[in-house]
């Protein structure tokens, strides 16, 4: 268990976040507690868990995160850089700010927040977490803009521990897909939902932020929740014919989510 520390963890009022939040306050932890809403912190206890609502994906916000963690916690043994969002649809458009928007949040918001946080640190003793996934190993269909940028931070990661001040440690996490309330959402203007299947395979936030809490304590450079997703790159590697069938199932579920986004514009 994690214990008698100071935390940031962005992305904390739900899913994997919210989770590994639920398990961090088991100990004599203190967190600022970091998301754009903020009403499932509330109920956390406020001398452990402080809410802050903040977008993370300015430069301004960020360096406003580290203020607050300064001044409500007096130090910040633990950053979790977690927060993070997805796009699910066909790349058939032309949008800059879309694509700047995903990736303000899912890259340059964990990068900058490293760079702060080892300028804060200044050779003391730090922990870094970033929340990569998966697919940032390898994309699937309806993912791309998502998968691009996860892509992005694991290659920072990488190129960053050739480099790393010997003072930080740094965990990686690698889920696959989390099942969470990603997968339901109403298309605007309409009535009804549109479905997304679920790629697969799909874990629970319950067992992945248990992974990622076991992964901070012992201070592993990297946390695969999924052992099943390890196997299945195993595989692709040898057979790469069964990723392109892989890759066919997937496609076909985005096929079907077009359609029924189609139906309801009608």
């Amino acid at each position: 268990m994690i214990n008698g520390k100071n935390i940031v963890l962005t992305g904390a009022n739900s899913g994997i976040g919210l989770e590994t939040l639920k398990l961090l306050v088991k100990g004599d932890n203190k967190i600022l507690a970091v998301d754009l809403r903020t009403d499932k912190l509330a109920e956390f206890d406020p001398a452990k868990v402080i809410p802050m609502q903040c977008d993370v994906s300015t430069p301004e916000n960020v360096d406003r995160i580290f203020e607050t963690a300064i001044e409500k916690l007096g130090s910040i043994d633990i950053f979790y850089a977690n927060a993070g969002f997805p796009y699910y649809e066909m790349m058939d458009y032309v949008n800059w700010d879309r694509i700047e928007n995903i990736f303000k949040v899912n890259v340059y918001s964990p990068i900058y927040s490293m760079q702060k946080y080892i300028q804060y640190l200044d050779g003391k003793p730090g922990h870094m977490a970033f929340t990569v996934s998966a697919i940032g190993k390898m994309a699937i269909p309806g993912y791309t803009l998502y998968s691009a940028s996860k892509f992005a931070l694991q290659g920072f990661q990488q190129g960053f521990r050739l480099e790393m001040p010997k003072n930080v440690k740094l965990t990686c996490l690698y889920p696959v897909a989390t099942d969470t309330g990603f997968f339901k959402k109403a298309v605007e203007g309409q009535e009804g939902m549109v479905i997304r299947e679920k790629p697969f395979p799909v874990q629970k936030p319950t067992l992945v932020a248990k992974k990622m809490v076991k992964g901070l304590e012992k201070q592993r450079k990297s946390v695969n929740p999924c052992k099943l997703f390890g196997l299945a790159t195993f595989l692709f590697a040898i057979c790469p014919s069964l990723r392109t069938f892989y890759w066919h199932l997937e496609y076909k579920k985005l096929e079907r989510y077009e359609a029924q986004k189609k139906a309801l514009k009608a």
